[in-house]
C-alpha cells in the first residue's frame, strides 16, 4: 500500500521525433530558398513571380507555426488503480450535456449519451447530469424522464457486468457471441434489458413522430404547455435524485432550459455553458466540471478516473487547468470523401506537440474543467478582485457557493443542499436571460462571448491567466462522437469556424495581447495564431491556384523553367511535403484515397472559407 501511494498518478512522457526534426528543417531550408531565388529574381519576371513570391512567404511562415506546434511532442500516460490510495475519496463532478434542436439532434442520440455518462465507474453520489435544451422542447424532456426509468436497470447492469460500451445504441447494436462461455444469468438479463431499451426507443420515437406527448400536460410536463422555443421562461427540472447518496446508486439528473426572450441575446452555446455553471452552482457545486455534445457518448467507463489523475496528479494545480480529451468519431463514410478525418490525424500527431508547451486547446467537448478556472481565477490569486455580486450576480444562493469554489471546498457534500428540488427556484433565477446584465460573464468570468468558437476563446482566456492545460488519450478512447457526413453539412461547419477564428483575431483577446498583458508563453501564442490564422489562407491559396491558368492566358511563367536548376526546388517542396502529409494518414492506419480526398476537400474549404 505504501509503495502505491508514493507511485505518481499520471507520467509525462517525451516522443523521439528526431526525423520529424530533420525533415521539419529541410522542407523549412527549402522554402527559404525558394524565396531567395524568387527575391533574387523579381526584377527579371512579371506579376504573376510577385505573386507567387508573396503567397510562398506566407507558405513560409505557416510552416514555421508548423514547426513550432511539432517540435517537442510530449504524451501523458495516466493510471487510474492509484487514484484510491492516493487520494482517498475522489471530487464530485458536474457533467453538462447541451443539445438545442430535437430535430437536427434527435432526442434518443441525447439519451444514449446521458445514459452513457450516468454509468461511468465513479462513486453515483459524487456525479450530477444536467442537460442543457436550448429548444425548450417537450419531447426532450419527456425522454430524459423515460430514460431515467430505463437507467435505473441499465446503470446495475453494466457495473455488474463491467460492460465497456455504456451508450445502449451501441451496445446492443451486436448479438451476444455465442462461441463465448457465458453464464446463463447474464444472458437472460442481457435479452431483459435489449428488449427494455427497444421499448424505451419505441416510446421515444413514437413521440417523436407524433410531435406530441399522450395524455394531458399536468405536474412536470405542465411548464412546457403552449411554449415558444425562442420566448419562454427558464425551465429547470429535477428528473431524478440520489438523495440518499448511494456510491452503487443512480446520479442525479436534471434538466435545464434557460430563459428565452427576443430582445435578449442569447449568446449561442457559450451562453448555454455559463447557465448550466450557475444552475449547478445552486445545486450542486461540485469543484470539477465535464462537458460533452450530446451526440458524444461515453466510450470509457473509466474516463472520470483517467482526467482525475491529471487534474490531481501534480503538485501545484496550475499545470492542469482543464483536461481535453481527443474528439474521435464513430460515424464515417468509407475513404472518407468529405475531408472530414483529418481530426484523426490532428489528434495523434499534431496535439503533442501542443501538449508540449503549454497545453492542448479546449475543444468544446470532452473536456474537465476546475470550476474555478471557469470563475476567472488565477494560479497565483486566492480569490476574485474586485466586489463578489458585479462579478457573478446578485443571487444570494449563488454567492453561498462561489466562495465555497474559491476557498477550496473539494467535496461537493459539504456544500450541496439535503434536498435539490427546493433549490429550482433559485437556479431558475439564476438561468434567467437578464441575470448576467452589470457582471462580468461572458467576459472574466465564465464562457467568453464573441465568438462563434467559444471554446478555442475560452481556452486561450485560461491560458493567459497563466493556467496550462493537460491532454488525457486512454485506450480506449474515452468518448466517441458523431460528425456531419455530407459536403454540405461540413462547408456549413466550417464556415462557423472561419468566422468564430477571425472574431477572435480582431477582438481584445487577440494571442499577441494574452502574451504583452497576460501569461500566455510566446510559443502557445503561435500555436493559437496558426489556429486563428487559417481563415485567411483562402486568399493566398486561391491566388496560387489560380496562377497557372493566367500564365497560360498570358504566355507567363511563375515556376523556374526545367532547363533551370532551381525547379528542383519546387519540386523537392512538393514531393516531401505530399510525403509528408501522407505518412500521417498511413500511421493513423488511414489508406491513401482517404488521404487524396482530405487533401481535395482541404483546397475546397480553403477556397471558401
Amino acid at each position: 500500500m505504501a509503495n502505491l501511494i508514493s507511485l505518481p498518478l499520471q507520467e509525462r512522457i517525451p516522443r523521439n521525433n528526431i526525423l520529424q526534426r530533420a525533415t521539419d528543417i529541410i522542407i523549412f531550408f527549402l522554402f527559404l530558398s525558394l524565396l531567395s531565388y524568387r527575391f533574387l529574381t523579381l526584377s527579371n519576371h512579371g506579376v504573376a513571380w510577385l505573386l507567387a513570391f508573396l503567397c510562398e512567404s506566407w507558405f513560409t511562415l505557416c510552416w514555421v507555426l508548423t514547426i513550432n506546434s511539432n517540435w517537442n511532442p510530449v504524451e501523458y500516460r495516466t493510471y487510474p488503480e492509484r487514484l484510491l490510495q492516493r487520494v482517498g475519496e475522489v471530487p464530485s463532478v458536474d457533467m453538462f450535456v447541451t443539445t438545442a434542436d430535437p430535430l437536427l439532434e434527435p432526442p434518443i442520440i441525447t439519451v444514449n449519451t446521458v445514459l452513457s455518462l450516468l454509468a461511468v465507474d465513479y462513486p453515483a453520489h459524487k456525479l450530477a447530469c444536467y442537460v442543457s435544451d436550448d429548444g425548450a422542447s417537450l419531447l426532450t424532456f419527456y425522454s430524459l424522464v423515460e430514460a431515467s426509468k430505463f437507467a435505473k436497470l441499465w446503470v446495475p447492469f453494466c457495473k455488474k457486468y463491467s460492460i465497456r460500451v455504456r451508450a445502449p445504441f451501441v451496445y446492443f447494436s451486436t448479438e451476444i457471441d455465442e462461441s463465448l462461455d457465458l453464464s446463463p444469468d447474464f444472458r437472460d438479463e442481457w435479452k431483459t434489458m435489449k428488449n427494455e431499451y427497444k421499448q424505451l426507443r419505441r416510446r421515444i420515437e413514437e413521440a417523436v413522430q407524433k410531435n406530441y406527448i399522450a395524455g394531458d400536460l399536468t405536474g412536470d410536463f405542465a411548464a412546457f404547455s403552449k411554449i415558444d422555443p425562442k420566448n419562454h421562461p427558464s425551465i429547470v427540472k429535477v428528473i431524478w435524485e440520489n438523495k440518499e447518496n448511494l456510491p452503487d446508486g443512480l446520479p442525479h439528473l436534471i434538466y435545464v432550459s434557460r430563459e428565452k426572450r427576443p430582445v435578449h441575446p442569447h449568446h449561442f452555446k457559450a451562453g448555454a455553458m455559463n447557465v448550466l455553471t450557475r444552475v449547478s452552482g445552486v445545486m450542486t457545486n461540485s469543484p470539477f466540471i465535464l462537458n460533452v455534445d450530446c451526440d458524444m457518448f461515453v466510450n470509457n467507463p473509466q474516463t472520470i478516473l483517467h482526467a482525475m489523475c491529471l487534474l490531481l496528479g501534480f503538485e501545484q494545480e496550475k499545470e492542469s487547468g482543464f483536461v481535453q480529451f481527443p474528439q474521435i468519431f464513430y460515424r464515417s463514410l468509407k475513404d472518407d470523401p468529405f475531408g472530414n478525418n483529418q481530426f484523426i490525424v490532428f489528434w495523434k500527431f499534431i496535439m503533442p506537440g501542443i501538449v508540449g508547451i503549454q497545453g492542448p486547446f479546449y475543444g468544446g467537448t470532452g473536456c474537465f474543467h476546475r470550476r474555478k478556472v471557469i470563475y476567472g481565477l488565477s494560479p497565483d490569486e486566492a480569490t476574485i478582485q474586485g466586489a463578489m455580486e458585479t462579478t457573478f450576480g446578485n443571487s444570494v444562493h449563488f454567492m453561498k457557493s462561489v466562495p465555497q469554489i474559491l476557498s477550496g471546498i473539494k467535496d461537493k457534500t459539504d456544500c450541496q443542499p439535503a434536498d435539490l428540488s427546493s433549490t429550482e427556484e433559485a437556479a431558475n433565477e439564476v438561468a434567467s436571460c437578464v441575470y448576467e446584465y452589470n457582471t462580468s460573464w461572458g467576459e472574466r468570468v465564465g464562457w467568453v462571448y464573441g465568438s462563434a468558437t467559444e471554446d478555442v476563446l475560452t481556452g486561450l482566456r485560461i491560458h493567459s491567466k497563466g493556467w496550462r492545460s493537460g491532454y488525457c488519450t486512454p485506450d480506449p478512447p474515452a468518448f466517441l462522437g458523431d460528425t456531419p457526413s455530407g459536403g454540405p453539412a461540413i462547408l456549413t461547419q466550417q464556415k462557423r469556424w472561419a468566422t468564430g477564428l477571425l472574431e477572435i483575431l480582431v477582438s481584445n483577446y487577440n494571442p499577441i495581447l494574452g502574451v504583452i498583458k497576460g501569461k500566455l508563453l510566446i510559443r502557445q501564442c503561435l500555436v493559437y495564431l496558426s489556429v486563428i490564422i487559417w481563415p485567411l489562407r483562402a486568399l493566398p491559396e486561391l491566388c496560387y491556384a489560380l496562377l497557372p491558368p493566367y500564365c497560360i492566358l498570358t504566355t507567363t511563367y511563375f515556376l523556374p523553367t526545367v532547363w533551370e536548376p532551381a525547379i528542383f526546388v519546387p519540386s523537392a517542396l512538393f514531393v516531401i511535403l505530399n510525403l509528408y502529409n501522407l505518412s500521417y494518414y498511413l500511421r493513423c492506419g488511414l489508406s491513401i484515397r482517404s488521404w487524396w480526398n482530405n487533401q481535395r476537400m482541404t483546397r475546397i474549404i480553403s477556397a471558401t472559407s
